[in-house]
């Protein structure tokens, strides 16, 4: 599966490039699959890091302000923050460490 990012709307597709769901509609700046592309995590542009199912479907927030962008790091996910600090999380959105 592919995420497109476009114009803050998030899009879930194929790997040939066809259409399969629309996950957020608006304010994402950066998106990142799972390796096992069941979760998604979007970053907004008010530094919201949001986790979702591949349906779309809301998890829970990771982190509610200042963030850049959110990576996987394995089945953790690594928040870069506007300071330039990592916060490393767990899928539930508990803090590990800061790198």
């Amino acid at each position: 599966m592919i995420l497109k990012l476009d114009g803050g709307k998030v899009e879930l597709r194929k790997d040939n490039g066809s259409y399969v769901r629309t996950i957020v509609s608006s304010k994402a700046v950066d998106a990142d699959l799972n390796s096992n592309e069941t979760l998604i995590v979007i970053t907004y542009l008010d530094g919201k890091v949001e986790l979702r199912k591949e349906n779309g479907s809301y998890v829970r927030t990771i982190v509610s302000s200042k963030a850049k962008r959110a990576r996987f790091q394995g089945s953790d996910i690594a928040v870069t923050l506007d300071s330039g600090k990592i916060e490393l999380r767990k899928e539930n959105g508990s803090y590990i460490r800061t790198i």
